[in-house]
């Protein structure tokens, strides 16, 4: 949006002219350089050199169209990460927290009131993990170059996140091997967890879990089905033809499920559950599983959840229903985010920094991407030139003529 060529913003409103460590636009940008090194970005990705020239020519247009650019690209990356999809490896958790409307809407808002720099700083997570890594960056030295871009990536990636978790929710992170309930900003359950193997990693997505299944069925998936398919302990599913379908294993002390499973449908087929082999949460790296989270004790986490609101699954129900060997389902009362995230690098309660093992290796490529102006957007593949494309169109027969038949003809673009 070129907010003040549309509604002729009074020339008071830019600075032509500014006092060393002053913001470079009054009434367009006042986020400072210096804040966006803070946040673990790149002052020279948001151009101020011809933001400064655009002042500089004194001409109204073009103070107008820099200075809404230069807000179009520190406000997106504040909101939503400046590592760009393609060098986010595997990462399909869903941030509606900004779109050019917003984006608009925002910029209007805070012309009318003044005040951009509370815009924009508004715009960041909140979440005491992100303030926690904002300070470690502050107090690493220049000289630890790598540390600092451990603690810039992942600063990223809070921002990759919706700002607005939930009041409640259920956060997973791969590299860590931990799952946890948070409540108001608080660590209200966390246990151990096992995640995806190095040929079969963890994707990283949000969905809202809706309740669990008690002695669930375990539905083998596809990719894994030779493992399964004749062996004793699981069951062929047919169809018409008489032809094996897939492969399931009932509920039972053998069932790789363990005795719950969480409902939360993503096109992942991605799920929180409990296992059968509960000994190798006690294992110092727990990457061992087809890419579902394993969660140690997860069914205290589902009692307390069941009975959250006033919840009508009791403990005493739940163990009924376990002990009756049967499945059943039971819903939470209200829904539950869950994010299944990767973070390298992360803060412990008492503030130090830990660094987790990269354990997909999927730190390389979104450093570069931070690292480059555009985010990492020219990885992706280029789209071919629409003179490059052939489009094969179905034949349309023609109608014959008496004297002269014309053949088929294939058309292209």
């Amino acid at each position: 949006m070129q907010y003040c060529r549309r509604n002729g913003c009074p020339r008071s409103h830019v600075r032509h002219r500014r006092p060393r460590g002053q913001p470079l636009v009054r009434g367009h940008v006042l986020h400072e350089p210096e804040q966006i090194g803070v946040e673990g970005l790149n002052p020279a990705d948001y151009d101020p050199t011809a933001l400064q020239a655009a002042i500089q020519s004194g001409n109204p247009a073009a103070i107008s169209d820099a200075a809404t650019k230069r807000f179009n690209l520190v406000s997106s990356d504040l909101a939503l990460g400046h590592v760009k999809k393609p060098a986010r490896i595997d990462w399909w958790v869903v941030d509606n927290d900004l779109n050019a409307a917003k984006q608009d809407a925002l910029l209007r808002s805070a012309l009318a009131q003044h005040n951009l720099t509370a815009a924009l700083n508004n715009l960041l997570p909140t979440h005491p993990q992100y303030a926690a890594l904002k300070v470690a960056l502050a107090a690493t030295p220049e000289s630890e170059q790598a540390k600092r871009e451990r603690i810039r990536l992942n600063l990223d990636r809070w921002r990759w996140l919706p700002k607005d978790l939930g009041e409640k929710y259920i956060i997973v992170n791969v590299p860590g091997f931990h799952a946890t309930l948070v409540q108001e900003g608080v660590n209200r359950w966390k246990q151990r967890a096992i995640a995806g193997k190095l040929s079969t990693p963890t994707p990283q997505l949000n969905a809202n879990a809706i309740g669990v299944i008690l002695n669930p069925w375990w539905e083998v998936p596809k990719s894994i089905e030779k493992e399964a398919a004749g062996k004793k302990g699981f069951v062929s599913v047919k169809g018409q033809d008489g032809k094996v379908q897939r492969w399931r294993q009932p509920p039972g002390p053998t069932n790789a499920l363990g005795q719950i499973k969480f409902v939360m449908p993503n096109s992942k087929a991605i799920y929180l559950h409990d296992t059968n082999a509960r000994s190798r949460f006690n294992d110092a790296t727990r990457a061992l599983s087809h890419g579902c989270v394993r969660t140690q004790h997860i069914l205290d986490l589902a009692t307390e959840l069941l009975g959250d609101d006033n919840g009508e699954w009791t403990p005493d129900r739940i163990q009924d229903a376990l002990d009756n060997k049967k499945t059943v389902q039971a819903n939470f009362v209200k829904p539950v985010p869950v994010y299944i995230v990767y973070f390298s690098t992360a803060a412990l309660l008492d503030g130090r920094i830990v660094d987790y093992k990269d354990l997909y290796g999927r730190d390389a490529k979104a450093m570069a991407a931070l690292d480059m102006k555009d985010g990492g957007a020219s990885l992706a593949p280029p789209k071919p030139k629409p003179e490059d494309e052939i489009a094969v169109q179905p034949m349309k027969p023609k109608p014959q003529q008496p004297a002269v038949k014309q053949p088929g003809r294939v058309a292209t673009r």
